[in-house]
């Protein structure tokens, strides 16, 4: 039991240095994937960092919570339904995250045309990251799926 509660006060750690990494200065996760320095300079002066970080972790949350907690059914327990809900998490979170970014530079004024979309693709990235995080620290507790993705 210690083991257990021992993984989700690392998922929360890691989640929240994650969410602190958006904040800003030379250590910023996004800005070390940096592709065009306009780009990331309106993200930044829109505050949009930390928001993409907060709605990444949160919803990567969500969607293990989801998965562990509220589904929670022995026809849903083997690993490629757990996949199913990895695939979730890296699509409707950059989505959710596309139209945030979009809404916000628009009304600034700013088109970020293709650049929106490859910025998603991190999105990708930290959303299935996130999840996969999410899910070994919460699953220990569900009753029904807590041998997925892997057993105990």
């Amino acid at each position: 039991m210690m083991k257990h509660t021992v993984y989700l006060c690392l998922g929360i750690v890691v989640s929240v240095i994650f969410i602190a990494l958006s904040f800003g200065g030379s250590a910023n996760v996004y800005e070390q994937l940096s592709f065009n320095q306009e780009f990331n300079d309106e993200l930044f002066s829109l505050g949009l960092y930390p928001t993409m970080a907060m709605l990444t972790v949160g919803m990567a949350w969500a969607i293990a919570l989801l998965y562990y907690y509220v589904i929670n059914s022995v026809l849903f327990d083997r690993w490629y339904h757990w996949l199913v809900m990895l695939l979730m998490a890296a699509v409707v979170t950059p989505a959710v995250c596309h139209v945030v970014c979009d809404a916000a530079m628009s009304r600034d004024g700013y088109d970020p045309g293709a650049l929106l979309g490859q910025f998603a693709v991190q999105h990708v990235v930290f959303a299935t990251l996130m999840f996969i995080i999410a899910s070994f620290s919460i699953r220990w507790w569900s009753s029904n799926c807590r041998h997925t993705p892997l057993p105990q």
